[in-house]
């Protein structure tokens, strides 16, 4: 009876070490992970498919993108990254689209929005804030100098969240992009923190839908927003931090008699649209205007686009030319 008893115990010891042993196996690393260190990550992804190929267990727990770019030549990280180097269809090629993308911080954040919305073909201007650490300014610099479509803004400001600044910031890099050769369609506003939920042919068809109109969404001043532009504001920048300061001292009306209306400080913007704000003197003084309100990338865009005459040619412009082509 002891005999059978002990029997019993050894084979459910013996049992339950063996599945442990084999459990464990599974989740092991391959031995070629031990070869790897942090520039030799596409070695373990070349490992990694054969691994699959063959039905075993693989794991790839490091970072897929190497930080900071300047550890590996651009060709290099590129590949390993598995950014796309070419048009995937003709039907993107022929609708290129640019994008301006004002960041501060967070550079790896950044660095996985830009690789998800790069195209060849589209173009990029970034503007990094001026008052971002050195630090970030050159990794931005260094990611963006392994592309010939992408580039820094001419003209960097220290920007303060809700003041002028946050739309000058997207205003000097759409100076920048209407000299691009790139014939682009739309401009395309984004943060540091977005990230896309469609591929850049789903963007495209979206945008060609709207057949030649921009999107700018807006309503009529909602009551917790008439303070903003009826007030003066005034940005403050110390070494404590940055805001907006509401003086309380009352605004004059709007120029040109324009309605203002509020909505989304980000935007898809035609390139006609694009020039007419630059050129058209009611856009001119509405930036000017708009310089000491709470937020004016909130107004500035949908009340532009939403002046009512915006088909009538306007005379400083060069004959032929429209202030306003579509809204």
């Amino acid at each position: 009876m002891n005999f059978w008893r002990y029997y019993l115990f050894a084979s459910t010891v013996f049992s339950v070490v063996i599945f442990v042993v084999l459990y464990n196996s599974r989740l092991s690393l391959p031995k070629s992970y031990g070869k790897l260190n942090s520039s030799s990550e596409r070695y373990f992804q070349i490992h990694a498919c054969n691994y699959a190929l063959e039905d075993k267990s693989s794991f790839l727990w490091e970072k897929t993108l190497p930080s900071p770019v300047g550890s590996v030549p651009c060709k290099d990280y590129l590949t390993q990254n598995h950014y796309i180097t070419s048009p995937l269809s003709e039907e993107e090629a022929a609708f290129p689209l640019a994008y301006v993308m004002v960041i501060h911080k967070d550079f790896d954040t950044f660095e996985r929005l830009f690789r998800a919305v790069y195209m060849p073909h589209n173009v990029y201007c970034v503007h990094v804030d001026e008052k971002a650490t050195a630090h970030f300014k050159k990794s931005v610099w260094q990611l963006l100098s392994c592309f010939q479509n992408a580039f820094l803004a001419s003209k960097a400001e220290p920007v303060v969240y809700a003041g002028i600044s946050r739309l000058q910031a997207d205003l000097n890099c759409l100076e920048d992009l209407r000299a691009s050769e790139v014939p682009w369609k739309y401009a395309i506003n984004t943060c540091g923190q977005d990230f896309p939920l469609k591929t850049n042919r789903e963007i495209v068809q979206h945008l060609k839908g709207f057949k030649g109109k921009n999107i700018t969404p807006g309503v009529l001043p909602p009551d917790h927003a008439i303070g903003r532009t009826k007030y003066v504001h005034r940005e403050h920048l110390s070494k404590g931090g940055s805001f907006v300061k509401n003086t309380y001292i009352l605004k004059t009306s709007p120029p040109h008699q324009l309605t203002i209306y509020f909505g989304t400080a980000y935007v898809a913007l035609t390139r006609e649209f694009v020039n007419f704000v630059f050129q058209d003197q009611r856009a001119i003084d509405l930036l000017h205007w708009s310089k000491d309100t709470y937020s004016p990338d909130e107004h500035f865009w949908v009340t532009l686009n939403r002046i009512p005459d915006c088909l009538l040619p306007m005379p400083q412009l060069h004959p032929g030319e429209f202030s306003c082509k579509f809204f």
